[in-house]
């Protein structure tokens, strides 16, 4: 019976590879030209023994995906096993895209044996998670310190930098929020989860989805238009910038299409020392500056990730003339 059991299992997971890893190969080809970091392959004996025993653990979880600690050949890796199919290749296409950059998880392979992909990463056991807070640990745990979200804030900046301008067809996120945020061992911050992202076309600067994201961090405009660009990423991340400055979940930032945050920094330095929060007020007003810039949709002078980036290496510096601000040039050079 255990001979008969096990051969159609193999029988299950041959139909699950033929049409699981055309659709990863039709979808390797449509977003990355068929050019990809190389990654393993794990079988479906593998990934099944892995996330059976009874040492494995659930790292985290979420309606559409769980991920799992589990030990593969005496090495452990995290196993991130998903529910909706368009969200599963799009993880893993992008993931082994960015697996090489320091500012993602490393994606070491994929099992196509499943119905739908499994993405095997690096061990994220030692690792954080951002809280809707953007902390770590309980909702009402105390705000890291300062000197923390700001190299978070700029690690993140960094890493969708990156998504925008490496590749000659930009790769724009759409679901940057803290809880898609992990802490390494040493505190580097690292921006996972691909399932909602998406690929332009070469020479475009936008197209016409349907839009999607997480609430709290979707720009108004971009719901109504539908059209997405990395103006898209640019907005969400500066409301990630006023969650990590003021410790409030993201979808309790705007009220009606109006604002819910103190209205300048004196006030949010105010609430902060209330609340016993350490505060650098110099740093922390242009910080807060430069998020309500990328949240400015209106205005027209919405910076780019690479300048929103640099910037915040500069505000890392103060106290600095803030005229060094105002010398940051649209494509992230800095003018004398």
């Amino acid at each position: 019976m255990e001979f008969w059991r096990r051969r159609k299992e193999k029988g299950k997971a041959r139909e699950c590879f033929l049409k699981t890893g055309s659709m990863f190969l039709k979808k390797l080809i449509a977003d990355c030209n068929g050019i990809s970091n190389p990654i393993r392959m794990f079988s479906f004996d593998q990934i099944s023994k892995a996330t059976d025993d009874p040492r494995c653990s659930i790292l985290d979880g979420s309606s559409d995906f769980t991920w799992y600690k589990g030990v593969i050949e005496g090495k452990p890796y995290s196993i991130k096993i998903y529910r909706m199919e368009e969200m599963a290749y799009n993880d893993v296409v992008l993931s082994a895209r960015v697996s090489n950059h320091s500012g993602f998880p490393k994606l070491i392979g994929c099992c196509l044996e499943y119905p739908l992909p499994v993405l095997v990463f690096e061990d994220l056991d030692d690792y954080k998670i951002l809280n809707e807070r953007g902390s770590v640990g309980c909702e009402d745990a105390p705000l890291l310190p300062w000197n923390v979200r700001l190299k978070i804030a700029k690690e993140v900046a960094i890493a969708i930098t990156y998504l925008h301008t490496a590749f000659p067809r930009i790769i724009i996120h759409r679901n940057i929020k803290a809880e898609n945020v992990f802490l390494d061992k040493n505190g580097k911050a690292k921006l996972t989860d691909f399932s909602l992202a998406v690929t332009l076309p070469e020479g475009k600067s936008w197209i016409e989805t349907k839009w999607s994201g997480t609430c709290g961090y979707i720009d108004s405009g971009y719901v109504l238009t539908v059209l997405v660009s990395e103006y898209t990423d640019v907005f969400s991340f500066g409301i990630l910038m006023l969650v990590l400055l003021i410790g409030r979940p993201g979808g309790l930032l705007i009220s009606d299409g109006r604002w819910n945050i103190p209205s300048n920094i004196s006030e949010c330095v105010k609430d902060l020392q209330e609340r016993g929060e350490p505060v650098e007020p110099v740093q922390m007003k242009l910080f807060l500056d430069l998020a309500l810039r990328c949240c400015d949709r209106s205005s027209g002078y919405q910076p780019k990730m690479i300048v929103v980036a640099k910037e915040i290496m500069l505000i890392e510096k103060v106290p600095l003339d803030s005229q060094m601000l105002e010398n940051v040039s649209e494509d992230g050079q800095i003018t004398h």
